[in-house]
């Protein structure tokens, strides 16, 4: 008998493993989209506010990960200052491909190849349901903030503007 093979992303097996409520999102991703997370919010018919980019930042050298509104920026200072660090840039595109697994654009903070300090900015607290990447493009995952704060081990801090 032929083993039956798991079609779900890291971060669904990881949501899955860890017994947490997530409902998958699919939405009919367009490559040419000016902003991959603000064509998530609108397609999933989401106030962009709800929906959370993943950001991979270079801090001192070591990679971490910041999740903040689609429709902000991250604020690198703030997020080096959060995190104990001088200076932190955006990472390479190619190093944060490889160090998490996932293709830009669906980059997702959960099941990642490695675990990376995580920050999450601190309005995602202000929601009963965030929506985030579940590790490709046209898929996101609709979870409670709390319990994608709990699976990341991420703090949360004013690191979005």
């Amino acid at each position: 008998m032929a083993k039956k093979r798991n079609s779900g992303t890291p971060a669904t097996l990881v949501l899955t493993a860890a017994g947490i409520a997530f409902e998958l999102r699919h939405y009919a991703h367009d490559p040419r989209a000016a902003s991959y997370g603000l064509e998530a919010a609108e397609a999933l018919g989401v106030e962009p506010g709800r929906v959370f980019k993943t950001l991979v930042a270079d801090l001192d050298g070591t990679l971490v990960v910041a999740l903040v509104p689609v429709a902000g920026s991250l604020d690198l200072k703030a997020l080096a200052r959060v995190l104990g660090g001088r200076k932190a840039v955006m990472a390479d595109v190619a190093a944060a491909e490889r160090a998490t697994g996932y293709v830009a654009g669906g980059i997702s903070p959960l099941g990642q190849r490695k675990p990376h300090r995580t920050v999450l900015d601190e309005s995602i607290l202000q929601h009963a349901t965030v929506f985030v990447s579940a590790g490709r493009r046209g898929l996101d995952l609709e979870l409670a903030p709390a319990d994608l704060v709990a699976t990341t081990e991420a703090i949360t801090a004013p690191i979005g503007r």
